[in-house]
């Protein structure tokens, strides 16, 4: 038997894990990530914990490669986080070259999106199409590609930030240095904004209510609302779908790929959000007004079968995976030694 490991450094939660080449998750270790330690605690964290695995499988399982995943822009040549919003102060930081100087062996770095978009295709909602599209809608938005199996990354590894596709010219400013970027509408900051902005406005008395008396209210909570009839909560996420709509009409109609795969955990607010999605996509992509699929499987449950070789017809559909897409795209990459 031979297997990988894959690792998910996010700014929270430090995630290792052991897969075997069938896809088999063979052990899980969650870890806190101890950002006030400093870079070095982190690194050093995770090679412990994949030094562990290591000797767990040692004489039962070769080893095929590490896979880390990393949420910020990498320069992939030299493996280098260049800028990461959930790792403060990790900006031009040689990731790679630590992590390898530990454990001495050889390391893929990769973005967290596209380990994400690559664990959907090899196991998740892609699996039985070759090429996909991610989003992954989380504290932000990232996005990643998958052509003929393998993550594309453009010129220079920075290909699927579709985070930052202008949604609304002059819109809300975005960290990035620009304004209307999707990640400003279809994320849990974007409806913690929007929420905010309304209750501010003394236009949402529910959302008002739920915030004073919930210390941990959140885009989940404004979810719940909204399935609970909350027109204002309503609102806001028929907003997330509008944004993600437009984005994914830019997409289709330049892409035109079989699929493209929606997740993170705004993703779970599906059945919220979806309905202005599909029909600001219908409206603005004459490419899916031709391809939808013909019973609308897409635009209902969002988890539509896909048919093997078909290529005939775009899917819009959640990923399946969870949290855990970015693991197995981290350990897979690993196995196919790199995309780059």
């Amino acid at each position: 038997m031979s297997y990988s490991i894959g690792v998910d450094l996010g700014g929270t939660n430090l995630r290792i894990a052991a897969v075997d080449e069938q896809g088999h998750l063979l052990e899980k270790i969650t870890l806190g990530t101890r950002l006030a330690l400093g870079r070095d605690q982190v690194i050093n964290d995770m090679c412990e914990a994949i030094r562990g695995l290591e000797a767990t499988y040692q004489g039962r399982a070769s080893l095929q490669g590490i896979g880390v995943g990393v949420a910020g822009i990498i320069d992939m040549r030299k493996g280098m986080l260049r800028e990461s919003p959930n790792l403060p102060g990790w900006a031009d930081y040689p990731v790679r070259a630590e992590i390898e100087k530990r454990l001495g062996t050889q390391v893929v770095l990769e973005n967290d999106a596209n380990c994400a978009a690559l664990g959907e295709k090899w196991l998740g909602a892609g699996r039985e199409v070759d090429d996909m599209a991610m989003l992954t809608l989380g504290t932000g938005v990232g996005g990643g590609i998958v052509l003929g199996g393998r993550i594309w990354h453009g010129m220079t590894g920075m290909a699927g930030e579709f985070g930052h596709m202008t949604i609304e010219p002059d819109g809300v400013p975005c960290k990035c240095g620009g304004r209307g970027c999707l990640e400003q509408y279809a994320s849990a900051t974007a409806v913690m904004r929007m929420a905010r902005e309304k209750i501010d406005a003394g236009a949402a008395p529910g959302l008002a209510r739920a915030a004073s008396s919930d210390p941990e209210f959140s885009a989940k909570t404004v979810y719940k609302l909204a399935i609970q009839g909350d027109g204002v909560a309503q609102h806001v996420f028929s907003l997330v779908g509008s944004a993600l709509g437009i984005a994914l009409a830019t997409m289709v109609n330049g892409l035109n790929l079989p699929m493209y795969v929606i997740g993170g955990g705004v993703s779970g607010a599906w059945e919220a959000f979806s309905p202005s999605m599909f029909r600001e996509l219908r409206e603005r992509s004459m490419v899916y007004a031709a391809t939808a699929p013909a019973d609308m499987a897409g635009d209902q449950g969002g988890l539509a079968k896909v048919e093997s070789g078909t290529g005939t017809r775009t899917i819009i559909t959640r990923a399946l995976l969870g949290s855990d897409a970015g693991l197995y795209g981290a350990a897979r990459v690993a196995m196919m030694g790199g995309g780059w």
